[in-house]
């Protein structure tokens, strides 16, 4: 019985932070404004960059959704960085030469652990933009995404800007089930912004001013991981630039991408981006990470205890329900703005799955090496 009053205690505590964060996380999406641009005259000179491997399937829509922009295309320079792909990425992108689309060709020797990184930095050396705004090779966008984040740029004073991301095209229940847990990651994200306490982006969809990327250092520090050519940068940005981070709540804003097709690529994946956390500056965003892993984790082990001891069954419900309450509550506002309610049908599902995933990504993403783009890094 002290078992399970002490257990009720803790979990009970770990419950009430956890609401209190996802509270946190409901206030800081509403803090975010939705952004309606103003008519003026674009003046901000634009790189856009994109690096590739082995990117056949998808290089060419990419492009052709890039070079459709109706942001004036004097100020617009588009860089695609070939990452030694084996397949006929270069050749596509050759093809848009005539489309103000240039090539480059990353020829690096000695093997590196973040090719990624490489290739981005190598594209800002010989850039001519003021305003950095990376993608990658398999996202589609609006005619007006470049226009709006410009936009979004110049009516502000931000040095970075994070902008949404989200799957469409799902082609299976577990893609769809990836769309609502990705739209969640991306909302926790805009809201930390919000709460002006920046902690996650995605590369998919960022800008930064050239100039900032330089004095902050660039990938310097970082430039052995990888991953992390978001997040890690943010958090250098943030750092000296706390205030100028800003979120761009608009629909023609968002990026479009795939959900995993598989387990496989899904976990491989979600280790990448969990690889992350293990160079945080930050100490908030440590112990934010670490108590939502706890938290879960506590459920986990609830339910297994209560297999044998039924009292602890009863602890894993009123915690899941918790859960699901606030975080439907959450991602009502995300994914009403994402135009994917439908989604939320999912998250009797999606919660149970996401206590098991939250504590595996936990464990396996901060330890050993996971495959991306067929190379094993870490």
């Amino acid at each position: 019985m002290e078992l399970l009053n002490l257990t009720s205690l803790l979990s009970a505590a770990l419950t009430l932070i956890y609401g209190f964060l996802v509270i946190s996380f409901i206030k800081g999406w509403h803090n975010l404004k939705y952004f309606k641009p103003k008519v003026t005259e674009a003046k901000t000179k634009v790189s856009v960059i994109v690096a590739a491997r082995d990117e056949e399937q998808n290089i060419g829509k990419t492009i052709d959704d890039l070079v459709a922009q109706l942001y004036p295309k004097h100020l617009t320079e588009i860089i695609i960085i070939d990452d030694h792909s084996t397949d006929r990425t270069a050749d596509i992108v050759l093809s848009y030469a005539n489309q103000n689309v240039r090539l480059i060709k990353l020829n690096e020797a000695d093997a590196l652990n973040s090719y990624k990184k490489k290739a981005i930095q190598t594209a800002i050396g010989t850039c001519s933009g003021d305003l950095i705004i990376t993608t990658d090779a398999d996202c589609r966008m609006a005619e007006n995404w470049l226009s709006t984040i410009v936009s979004f740029y110049e009516e502000g004073d931000y040095k970075m800007i994070s902008s949404p991301v989200a799957y469409f095209q799902e082609k299976s229940f577990f893609e769809r089930l990836q769309s609502l847990e990705f739209l969640y990651l991306i909302g926790l994200g805009a809201s930390t912004i919000g709460n002006r306490q920046p902690s996650t982006c995605n590369g998919a969809n960022l800008a930064y001013e050239k100039a900032t990327f330089y004095e902050v250092g660039g990938f310097q520090g970082i430039d052995d991981l990888a991953s992390g050519d978001d997040e890690l940068l943010l958090h250098k940005i943030a750092a000296k630039y706390p205030n100028q981070i800003g979120f761009l709540k608009n629909r023609a804003a968002i990026v479009y991408t795939h959900a995993k097709e598989n387990l496989k690529a899904f976990i491989q994946q979600r280790k990448r981006w969990a690889s992350k956390s293990t160079r945080y500056k930050n100490k908030g965003i440590i112990v934010l990470g670490v108590l939502i892993w706890l938290f879960n984790l506590s459920m986990l082990v609830n339910f297994i205890v209560g297999v044998f001891i039924p009292g602890f069954i009863s602890i894993t419900f009123y915690q899941l329900l918790v859960k699901m309450c606030l975080e439907t509550l959450f991602l009502w506002d995300v994914t009403g703005f994402a135009k994917r309610r439908s989604l939320l049908l999912l998250m009797p599902v999606l919660n149970v799955l996401h206590i098991i995933y939250m504590v595996y990504i936990g464990i396996a993403g901060n330890s050993g090496k996971y495959n991306w783009k067929g190379r094993m890094v870490r």
